[in-house]
Parts: structure tokens; C-alpha cells; sequence
């Protein structure tokens, strides 16, 4: 019996050194074999990769495959800096570093994205972040590195180039729900703007907890107080200049990081941020009377109706966060410049953080804007009054911030005249305006002649509100939701009757359209519609689940009043025929 047992022994023992000798040679067939030929072979991604994948989702229907290969160890001229992060979708953003975006933007190279065990995915240039200028990449998160714990940050490379040796380990994929993003400098203090510290709408943990931390060495860094803790918004006693840079140098060469510390944790929040000297909007133009803000992503078969119809009834300039747009958007808003519109983008890559942006916007455009209407590329003011004028006018918007005339009374004032006591006056800081949704109105894909043309169709009653706001008026917390803010005291907020005044929102568009919007919700604290929680929710589609699958009767869905007054309108005062009789709108031109 114990011969039998030696005897099985020295079989699995034999075997395995035979199994062992197999994969030697086949190791080095394999690295011979990439040393003659490109690193980089073929990759394939379908187009629509980036909005499929889900972290909390099976991805047996997507069509990815990136072929393994053993990387040669070969010595490389010199090493790309960058920092990345993990973004939803398994979609990792490669951030370059200041020094080295210069060489990136002089060249028109291929880049990839190199993982640690030799996956690669294509770098896809992805815009330039600002202040400072740095060349960012988006790559997708190969399948088979999601299996090796933890996440590390990728290698970028030029795809026609060997990899390099790997000196030291690959840092920690830094996560999107943990970071400090961006900064903004103003006359008094620094801005940030940071993931996940206050996770919850409505509960804020106190400025006291935290301190800003200047310089790039983080943990020794020069540390200022907060003042206040709101959203995702950090507000940071300016430090002493001498304390983090050269007296002879400008603040902007230094390249000075900025992060968000946790005092009774003592840990620094991970950040891309630099402390720069103060931004602002267009400095040294005449100061505008009323513009407009807005998101977009993937706007730009929109933006031409939106800001020809809206330049025309007041808004003098527009400021769009580009939320990572992979359309035509650049070209569009070129255009429009052109032909003597001001239009301003300021590249915005992160993903839900539409009220951190309009905080942004409060902040950076306030020295170049007196009012700011925040409304999406979708929405369109509308009027009925306006029908009886022949042609639009800049009037029509600026009333409602010089004037009363579409005012119903206000909560204030119905108090006032209730309790028959003298009140302080209380300054006009806000006007808001009531929403109506409009549905597909049996459109199957993007209306040729714009949505005001395409879209006649909507609900009934009102839904959510837009505002118009005073920058100087809004409270030092940059509080706000969904579309409006919180005012300093001394200041009100205005509703105006919907009998008088609207905003017409094309929600609910032809399939093709809002299966984009389903994918990717722009609002920090708005529900995402692919999470099977909450399914009463006021947020949520009504008829819709949780996959972005068109349902049954989709383009009939939402019509409960047909409603033609901006079409009617819009049509009257931007058709242009042609000498056959045909007609476009100004902004199919």
C-alpha cells in the first residue's frame, strides 16, 4: 500500500515539472514573439462601450476584445506623468501632468493605456482641463485587470512604442467617489470642489472637521481654516503666499496642489486640483445684464436653435460645462463665434455634478454677469404675451429682472400684507419659473427643424422649476437644487405665474435622445435611473425601468395637451423661405 502511495507521488510530482517546462517555452515563445512584432496589437471597442459598461452589471453582450500579450522588457526614452482615475462605466480618465501636456498637444501620436498585467486599451483623447492646462485621455478598464486587487493606475504610451521597465509600483487607480476635483480662486478665498465627503442631499458635516491643505507636498503642506462645508463645495481661507510659493515666482509657474483634509482622521482627501491665482470670466469685457449656464454633453445638434432663440430675447452670453461632449460641440460653438455670438466652454469631465458646476458658473462668471439664467439646452422660456409682437427683443427677458410685470405676489409679500406690519424690504435676488414637460409627440428621431418645431406634446400640469439669478445675491455657500440657489440674507426669490411665463422642456424626446440622457445623469443627488431602488421616485420615467430599453408606445407616451404656442411662435420669427416657397429655421442654416 505505501509503495502505491510513493508510486502516485512521484506520477503528480513528474507531471507537474512537465507542466512547469511547457509554460517556460511558452513564455519565451511569447516574448520573441512581441519583440519582433508591434506591443500593440489589434483592439476592438464598440462605439458605445463607454455607456454600456457598469460597475454593478454583467458585460457578456459587449463587444470587447483586447488581446493579452507579454511585454517585453525594454527600456523606454522617458515616461509619460499622469494620474487616473476610475469613473463609472469602468471608464478610467488619464489626467497629464502639467509639465509634460505640452509635448502631448505638439503632436498628433496614438496613444494606449498600459495596465499591470499587460492589458492595453486605447487612450482616447478626451479634452484639456483648465487652470492649468492639462491633456486628459479616457481608456477603458480592461475586464480581465478588474480581477486584481487592488486597482492600479494605468502606464500611457504611444501605441507604436515597446513599453518601459516599470522602476517602482503602479500607484492605486484613484476612485471617482473620493476626490478632490477642481478649485477656483476668488478675491477672498479658494473654492474647492470634492467627492465624497458629504454623500447625503441636505446633510452637511461641519467646516471645523476640515482643513485645506496648499503645496505639493500634501502632508506637509501649509493648512488653512474652511469656512464653509455645502454640497460638494469647500470654501478655504486663502494661505500666505510666502508659505507656499517664491516670493519672485508667479503662483500659476508653481503648480501648487490643493486637497481637502479630515482633522479628526487627519487624512487627506486624494486630489487633481491646483491652488492658481483668481479666474474669472472674460476679464476686463463690459459687464452683461443677464446670461445663461448650462451642462451639456453631446448638445451640439441643439445648441444652434437654443442660443439663436434665447440671444434674441435677452441672454447676451453663454457658458457651457462641457461635460466630456464627443460630438461636434467644438465645431458648433466655433460657429456660432463666428457669427458674432458670445459663447463661452469651460471642459467640465465630471460626471454628476451639475449643481458643483453652477456653483462653479456663481462664482467664475460673476464678475462679467450681473443675472444668470440657469436652464439645460433643452428648455426654451416661452411666453404667450409674446405672440403679439412681430419680432423677438431683448426686452422680453430683461423685464423680468428690471421690472414686475409677469410677478405674481410673493410669499413675503402675501406675509406682509396678511400680518399688516411694517417689514424690511426685502431685495429681489431670484425669479423662478415653472416647467412644462414636453413628451416624443410621435417623433422617432431628432426633429430636422429643432425640438421647439418637433415637440407639440406634453403633460398637463407643471413639473420642477428653472431660476434666474442674481450673482451678487447668492448665499456663500453656493447652496443649490436643481436649478436654484440659496440667497444671502436680505435677498427673495420671486415665482412668476405660469399663466404668464414658462419654460418649455423638451424632456421626453424621440428614443434615439433620451436613451443618451438615460445613460448619463448630470445632477449629483439625482436618482440614476439604472439602480432598481426607489421605483416610486418623482425622478424616475414613468412607464421607464431600469435598462435603457425603449418601451412600448414610447413616442405616445407623456401627450396630454397639445400645446403649438412656441411652435407657432418660434416658426413666425425664425422661418426663412427660400425663393421656391420652401422654408428652414434660422439655425438649420
Amino acid at each position: 500500500m505505501a509503495r502505491k502511495v510513493r508510486t502516485s507521488f512521484l506520477y503528480v510530482v513528474a507531471l507537474i515539472v512537465f507542466c512547469a517546462t511547457l509554460y517556460q517555452h511558452y513564455l519565451r515563445d511569447a516574448i520573441s514573439a512581441a519583440s519582433a512584432t508591434a506591443f500593440v496589437q489589434t483592439t476592438t471597442i464598440s462605439s458605445t462601450v463607454h455607456n454600456a459598461v457598469d460597475e454593478n452589471t454583467p458585460h457578456n453582450d459587449i463587444n470587447i476584445n483586447i488581446l493579452p500579450r507579454v511585454a517585453p522588457q525594454v527600456n523606454h526614452p522617458w515616461a509619460i506623468s499622469t494620474t487616473s482615475i476610475l469613473i463609472p462605466d469602468w471608464e478610467v480618465r488619464v489626467i497629464v501632468s502639467p509639465e509634460d501636456t505640452p509635448f502631448l498637444t505638439s503632436n498628433s501620436d496614438d496613444y494606449v493605456c498600459l495596465y499591470e498585467n499587460n492589458q492595453v486599451s486605447p487612450a482616447v483623447p478626451a479634452g484639456v482641463l483648465p487652470f492649468p492646462d492639462r491633456v486628459t485621455f479616457k481608456c477603458l478598464f480592461p475586464k480581465r485587470v478588474r480581477r486584481i486587487l487592488p486597482f492600479k493606475q494605468p502606464m500611457l504610451m504611444k501605441s507604436t512604442e515597446n513599453p518601459p521597465e516599470r522602476t517602482t509600483p503602479a500607484p492605486e487607480l484613484l476612485r471617482w467617489t473620493y476626490i478632490v476635483y477642481d478649485s477656483l480662486t476668488t478675491d477672498n478665498d479658494v473654492v474647492l470642489f470634492v467627492k465624497g465627503v458629504n454623500n447625503h442631499q441636505g446633510i452637511n458635516r461641519e467646516p471645523r472637521e476640515f482643513r485645506c491643505i496648499f503645496g505639493n507636498d500634501l502632508i506637509n503642506g501649509v493648512r488653512t481654516a474652511v469656512t464653509t462645508s455645502m454640497q460638494e463645495v469647500f470654501r478655504c481661507q486663502l494661505p500666505e503666499l510666502t508659505d507656499v510659493n517664491s516670493a519672485d515666482e508667479d503662483i500659476d509657474q508653481q503648480r501648487i496642489k490643493v486637497s481637502l483634509e479630515t482633522v479628526e482622521e487627519n487624512k487627506v482627501v486624494p486630489s487633481v486640483a491646483y491652488y492658481t491665482r483668481k479666474r474669472k470670466l472674460d476679464a476686463g469685457k463690459k459687464k452683461s445684464l443677464l446670461c445663461a449656464s448650462t451642462m451639456v454633453y453631446k448638445a451640439g445638434k441643439f445648441l444652434k436653435e437654443w442660443v439663436l432663440y434665447h440671444s434674441r430675447i435677452g441672454i447676451e452670453k453663454f457658458l457651457l460645462y462641457d461635460n466630456g461632449s464627443e460630438d461636434d460641440l467644438g465645431k458648433v460653438v466655433e460657429e456660432l463665434v463666428q457669427e458674432g455670438f458670445d459663447v463661452k466652454t469651460y471642459f467640465w469631465l465630471w460626471p454628476k455634478t451639475q449643481e458643483a458646476g453652477f456653483s462653479h458658473s456663481a462664482i467664475y462668471a460673476k464678475e462679467s454677469c450681473t443675472w444668470m439664467m440657469f436652464i439645460d439646452v433643452d428648455e426654451f422660456v416661452y411666453s404667450p404675451s409674446w405672440h403679439n409682437s412681430l419680432q423677438p427683443s431683448k426686452s422680453m427677458l430683461h423685464s423680468l429682472v428690471l421690472s414686475t410685470k409677469f410677478s405674481s405676489p410673493s410669499t413675503h409679500d402675501r406675509l406682509v400684507s396678511l400680518m399688516k406690519v411694517s417689514m424690511p424690504e426685502l431685495k429681489l435676488g431670484q425669479v423662478r419659473i415653472e416647467c412644462h414637460e414636453f413628451g416624443p409627440s410621435n417623433q422617432s428621431t431628432h426633429p430636422i427643424m429643432g425640438v421647439t418645431q418637433g415637440y407639440n406634446c406634453r403633460r398637463k400640469y407643471e413639473n420642477r422649476h428653472k431660476s434666474i439669478l442674481l450673482l451678487e445675491a447668492v448665499d456663500d455657500s453656493l447652496l443649490n437644487v436643481i436649478h436654484h440657489f440659496t440667497l444671502k440674507p436680505g435677498y427673495r426669490t420671486r415665482k412668476l405665474n405660469p399663466k404668464d411665463i414658462v419654460v418649455n422642456h423638451y424632456k421626453y424626446q424621440a428614443w434615439p435622445e433620451f436613451k443618451v440622457k438615460f445613460r448619463r445623469r448630470a445632477s449629483s443627488y439625482v436618482l440614476d435611473w439604472m439602480q432598481p431602488i426607489n421605483p416610486n421616485s418623482n425622478d424616475r420615467t414613468p412607464g421607464l425601468g431600469f435598462r435603457p430599453v425603449e418601451p412600448e408606445g414610447w413616442p405616445q407616451k407623456f401627450c396630454e395637451v397639445e400645446d403649438n404656442g412656441l411652435k407657432d411662435l418660434s416658426k413666425r420669427w425664425f422661418r426663412v423661405e427660400s425663393l421656391s416657397g420652401d422654408y428652414q429655421m434660422a439655425w438649420q442654416r
